[in-house]
């Protein structure tokens, strides 16, 4: 995908953690690009490490408070320089944010997740703030998308799990997201539920007269 764009060079990268791989980061280092990679499971030995930092004594580099879907959720962001000691190439910066969300109809039930993640940017190259806004930018077109898929299209217990249905249904379901989103449609359960009731609203949608 990256091949079709033409110059990369001080364009910042954002992934998940199915990227966070080694030639990947080379690859991106020959194009000129920079990167924040979320670090999971798919690299325990680099998560280990990430998590076995002295984070308790580094201070909020950043804090947000956001309401919405009915629920609370604090995030704070941590930031450190990495002088040695993280087995990953090109790694400048580690970063750990921690997202607490408390329901508002119900204040005593929350959760607490904590995200590592690294980036080749020097201090002088991305403040906090800018390095926080790049990671919400990314977690909000995973929600989006993923978040639309998983609970409004149920793409989990999908039935359809042979050949290469689940990649063509997988391209449908975006396809009919990315149609709703451009005709400024906000919630798709209920724009579903509005075109399911009459057909020639889906061919109106889709330009087809």
């Amino acid at each position: 995908m990256l091949d079709q764009i033409g110059d990369l060079r001080d364009t910042v990268i954002t992934a998940d953690a199915l990227h966070c791989q080694r030639d990947h980061v080379a690859y991106r280092a020959e194009r000129g690009a920079h990167w924040i990679l979320t670090v999971k499971a798919n690299q325990p030995h680099l998560h280990t490490q990430l998590a076995s930092l002295l984070w308790r004594a580094v201070p909020d580099a950043t804090r947000h408070d956001d309401r919405g879907h009915g629920r609370r959720e604090i995030r704070t962001c941590k930031i450190l320089t990495i002088s040695t000691g993280i087995d990953f190439p090109h790694a400048a910066q580690a970063i750990q944010v921690r997202r607490r969300r408390r329901r508002l109809d119900d204040p005593k039930r929350f959760t607490t997740e904590t995200v590592y993640a690294i980036t080749d940017l020097q201090v002088h190259q991305a403040k906090p703030d800018q390095l926080a806004a790049w990671i919400r930018g990314h977690w909000s077109i995973e929600n989006k998308l993923h978040w639309v898929r998983d609970v409004t299209y149920d793409e989990d217990r999908s039935q359809i799990r042979t050949g290469t249905g689940p990649q063509v249904m997988a391209a449908l379901r975006n396809a009919a997201i990315g149609a709703l989103r451009l005709a400024g449609v906000t919630n798709i359960a209920a724009a579903n539920r509005h075109h399911a009731r009459d057909s020639s609203r889906t061919l109106t949608l889709l330009g087809i007269t």
